[in-house]
């Protein structure tokens, strides 16, 4: 990380179907090798896919979804005196979605449906019913911060 200058944000165009740029994230974080046009199709096949169970309004859900994996606290590593401490800081919300948007990536991943289709829309089933791999991630990820709360003066 560069102390000189904080590095500009960068602007993302709503995704096509729904005019949503969280759902642009979720395709950019899910595409390999620059190939978007695979990545668009399979987050709006995994949306319809979730239409079809559910009946529900699909980016309702991914809303839901990425609320419930959003985490509040996390630690980070801070060096005091030659030891290293987990220190709780809580997450600045730009950073919450990313982390939410990369483990729902990640988790629906290491899923073992046959599809990435399925393994994503699954994911973001189990998410919305708050349950699967990244809610415990989220749940996780707060344990740990709530056992290293003896730290938080080290806050800086």
């Amino acid at each position: 990380m560069s102390r000189r200058h904080a590095a500009e944000k960068r602007e993302f165009l709503p995704d096509p179907k729904f005019g949503d740029v969280v759902i642009t994230k979720l395709m950019n974080g899910l595409m390999l090798d620059g190939k978007k046009s695979v990545a668009e199709k399979i987050v709006y096949d995994a949306f319809d896919d979730i239409e079809g169970k559910t009946s529900q309004n699909p980016v309702d859900l991914f809303h839901e979804a990425l609320n419930n994996v959003k985490p509040q606290i996390e630690v980070r590593s801070r060096r005091v005196g030659g030891a290293t401490y987990q220190v709780p800081v809580e997450v600045r919300g730009e950073r919450a979605q990313a982390l939410a948007l990369r483990w729902l990536i990640d988790t629906a991943r290491n899923r073992s449906e046959n599809t990435m289709t399925g393994r994503l829309s699954a994911e973001l089933l189990d998410a919305a019913n708050n349950r699967g791999a990244a809610v415990k991630k989220r749940e996780d990820t707060h344990r740990m911060a709530e056992a290293n709360k003896a730290f938080a003066h080290y806050r800086w």
